[in-house]
């Protein structure tokens, strides 16, 4: 059992030739070691793990303060320099970029992780800071599927945490009257048009402003150029958010257009 699940392993390695008895036997130890060496999560007492639940509280804070002290309400911190990484105005990094859009996305990220952690108020001043400076109406390209599991889903979680504390008549949520939900609903729109397609696979990237532009169709699927292509984990996981935002928000039209793909995906399984 073990050689053979360490020779499937190794045919998903890099390495050009199958390995030796040699080098099984190698790793059959490091098998061993790591199972002597880490301990079975079960087994964990509660000063462990309170141990890790402090050490990765810990860990979130540090991130999480220094962004928004240096960075905010740039998408990212750039760790060496200190300063916010700022779609277009510094180097691009390719590909990579396609997940920022200008807005703080770092701290959509962030919002929900704050009330689990039972930062509310905390939360609620991120909260406040996401509806004030938020602007969606940017001319720029971006990538759907990051857009939609980190900054739609981001802000519905968020929503679902506010609303929660509204209901429980927390004096600091008296402000509160589902902004972030109309915030996930315009993200929501803006990528919408990238599922204008026969196929229902929506196309990877949108403009947030003009859709579906001559200039992303001629840059990705352009004559000479090898057509852009969507894994089936980006277009087949996009209806758990799409599917949360109708439900939310009481329109069908997110949930027909983010659930056509995983359906066909269904379907031909």
């Amino acid at each position: 059992l073990f050689r053979s699940t360490l020779r499937k392993l190794c045919e998903y390695s890099s390495w050009s030739a199958p390995p030796t008895d040699v080098t099984m036997a190698a790793l059959f130890r490091l098998l061993l070691k790591s199972l002597l060496l880490f301990p079975i999560v079960g087994a964990m007492n509660d000063t462990h793990r309170r141990l890790l639940r402090d050490t990765a509280k810990e860990m979130f804070y540090h991130a999480y303060s220094s962004y928004m002290t240096h960075a905010y309400p740039a998408d990212e911190l750039m760790p060496l320099s200190c300063k916010g990484r700022v779609r277009g105005r510094d180097p691009t990094r390719g590909d990579v970029d396609d997940a920022l859009g200008r807005f703080s996305l770092t701290l959509i990220d962030a919002l929900d992780t704050l009330a689990v952690l039972g930062d509310v108020t905390e939360f609620n001043l991120a909260a406040k800071r996401l509806v004030e400076d938020v602007n969606l109406d940017t001319d720029i390209v971006v990538s759907v599927f990051e857009t939609n599991i980190r900054v739609l889903g981001g802000l519905l979680s968020g929503h679902v945490f506010a609303d929660l504390f509204r209901k429980r008549k927390d004096e600091r949520f008296r402000w509160y009257s589902d902004q972030l939900l109309k915030l996930a609903e315009e993200v929501g729109r803006r990528l919408l048009p990238a599922f204008n397609t026969t196929t229902g696979i929506p196309h990877a990237r949108v403009n947030l402003r003009h859709g579906m532009t001559d200039d992303i169709k001629q840059r990705y699927y352009g004559k000479g150029k090898k057509p852009a292509s969507t894994c089936t984990a980006c277009a087949g996981s996009l209806v758990m958010e799409f599917a949360a935002l109708s439900r939310l928000s009481g329109n069908p039209i997110y949930e027909v257009g983010g659930g056509k793909f995983t359906r066909l995906l269904l379907f031909v399984g």
